[in-house]
């Protein structure tokens, strides 16, 4: 698997530290998306790797989405400080991150989160954060217990019918939890399992099509 990406302009060691790898910057942008990867959990929180395939999912996810503002939108990807889900710190600390860096460099824009399995529960358990407007979730790998006030969001919850990894009956319970706060739109994606790579434009033009609705209120001209 070649490690240069583009977007980058060239090689990227393992990540230590959080990091946004940006995927299109305007000079003016009108709102801001951060694409969240996935991960598993794994003994010692081991490194993130750009190359990775749960991060490279996320690759076009973003450009679709970058593609769809036209110009509008800046679209970063959040590398994580590590690839699973820890208990000293988690990818929902890598989004407040990313989010306190989009403050500091864009001031109040409004911020999309998109993410696809572990990505996905961190956008859903972010996106009460300041600033967050919209959320996308594909696939996402959720906890039974996952609960968050998510009023005044927009959300979309992405799920392939046949993902044997996360288990889409459980998205649904949790979504029907958070229904309790705010609308939640659930659309299914017949035959797609976890890893996106079959019906991969249905996620991807779903997460665009919703992110430019949510941000862009104008709409895309």
């Amino acid at each position: 698997m070649p490690v240069w990406l583009v977007e980058a302009g060239g090689y990227l060691p393992p990540v230590t530290e959080p990091r946004l790898v940006p995927a299109r910057v305007p000079r003016v942008p009108e709102a801001v998306v951060l694409a969240l990867h996935g991960g598993d959990v794994r003994p010692g929180d081991p490194d993130v790797s750009p190359w990775q395939l749960s991060v490279l999912r996320v690759v076009p996810v973003a450009a679709r989405v970058a593609r769809a503002g036209r110009g509008r939108l800046a679209v970063h990807r959040v590398l994580n400080a590590a690839r699973g889900w820890g208990v000293d710190r988690t990818p929902v600390d890598d989004v407040r991150w990313a989010l306190a860096q989009v403050r500091e460099r864009y001031g109040d824009l409004p911020v999309g989160l998109v993410g696809h399995s572990l990505g996905g529960r961190a956008a859903l358990l972010a996106g009460r954060e300041p600033g967050v407007a919209a959320v996308v979730a594909l696939n996402p790998w959720l906890h039974a217990s996952d609960d968050v006030d998510l009023t005044g969001r927009r959300v979309l919850v992405v799920h392939g019918t046949e993902d044997r990894v996360a288990d889409p009956a459980r998205a649904r319970r949790v979504v029907d939890r958070l229904r309790r706060h705010t609308d939640v739109e659930w659309r299914d994606v017949p035959g797609a399992g976890h890893a996106m790579l079959r019906h991969a434009s249905v996620f991807e033009r779903a997460a665009a099509d919703f992110l430019t609705g949510a941000l862009l209120p104008r709409g895309v001209r």
